[in-house]
C-alpha cells in the first residue's frame, strides 16, 4: 500500500503542475524511493493508435518508478482541451467524485513509498454542476501539495488556494514555486520573501524556467524531505 499519498494542485491552470508533479517523483526516485503516481481526469487528450493519451498523464508514467497501464494513471481521459466538466458533458459521460475516488484508493492499494494524485486547473475546479475537484482529496484526506506561478498577482491566488484547502481541513505539506513563463516577474524575490513568510507551509523549491522542461534537472532544485520523512 502506498505509504505516503499527496495530491498537487496549482494557484490556476497552466502554472507547472505537470512538471512539478514529474520533478518530486524524480527527487523520490533518487532518494531510492518507489513511486506512483495519477492524473484521474485529463482533458485536451490526443488521439493515438492506443486511445486517448495526454501528454501531461504520459509525463507522470516517465517520471514514475512503477508500471503502470496508461489507463490506471489516467481513467478518465477527455479529448476536448476545456473545463473538464464541460468535456465530460460533450463526450456524454457523468464524472462524479466517487467515481475517482475509488480509482485513487485502487493505486493507493499497490505498494510505494510516495504517491502523487495531480489534480486539473486549481482548487475549485467542476467535475459537475455539484462537485468540486476539492472533494477527491477532501474525501481521501490527503495533504495538499501546492504549485505557485511566479506572475503578477500569484500572492493573491496562493493565499487565497491556501485558505480554501484549509478551510477544507486538509493540510498544506508544501508549495512550490515555479516559473512557468520565460519572462521574471517584477519584484520577484519580494514576492518569494513574501509568500515564505505568509503560507505556513515549507517551500520545497523554486523551481527555474527551462524551455525545453526536464524533471530530472528541476528535482535538483527540490528539497522534499519534509513530504518523506515526517
Amino acid at each position: 500500500m502506498a505509504k505516503k499519498t499527496f495530491f498537487v494542485t496549482g494557484t490556476d491552470t497552466g502554472v507547472g503542475k505537470t512538471m512539478v508533479s514529474a520533478a518530486i517523483l524524480e527527487a523520490a526516485r533518487a532518494a531510492g524511493l518507489r513511486t506512483l503516481a495519477m492524473k484521474p481526469i485529463a482533458s485536451g487528450c490526443d488521439e493515438t493508435p492506443e486511445g486517448l493519451r495526454n501528454e501531461d498523464a504520459l509525463a507522470l508514467q516517465n517520471a514514475m518508478t512503477e508500471s503502470l497501464a496508461y489507463e490506471v494513471i489516467n481513467p478518465v481521459a477527455l479529448k476536448p482541451a476545456i473545463a473538464p466538466h464541460v468535456a465530460a458533458a460533450q463526450a456524454g459521460k457523468t464524472v462524479t467524485a466517487q467515481r475517482l475516488i475509488g480509482f485513487c484508493r485502487g493505486l493507493q492499494l499497490r505498494p510505494a513509498d510516495l504517491m502523487l494524485i495531480e489534480g486539473a486547473g486549481g482548487w475549485r475546479v467542476p467535475l459537475n454542476d455539484r462537485e468540486t475537484y476539492a472533494s477527491l482529496p477532501r474525501e481521501l484526506g490527503t495533504p495538499v501539495i501546492l504549485v505557485v506561478s511566479l506572475k503578477l498577482g500569484c500572492i493573491n491566488h496562493a493565499l487565497l488556494t491556501v485558505e480554501a484547502i484549509r478551510a477544507d481541513g486538509l493540510v498544506v505539506a508544501g508549495w512550490v514555486a515555479n516559473r512557468a513563463e520565460a519572462e521574471t516577474m517584477s519584484c520577484e524575490q519580494e514576492t518569494l520573501e513574501y509568500l515564505g513568510s505568509h503560507m505556513a507551509a515549507p517551500c520545497l523549491g523554486e523551481l527555474p524556467w527551462l524551455e525545453e522542461p526536464d524533471p530530472v534537472a528541476l528535482a535538483s532544485h527540490l528539497d522534499i524531505k519534509c513530504l518523506i520523512e515526517n
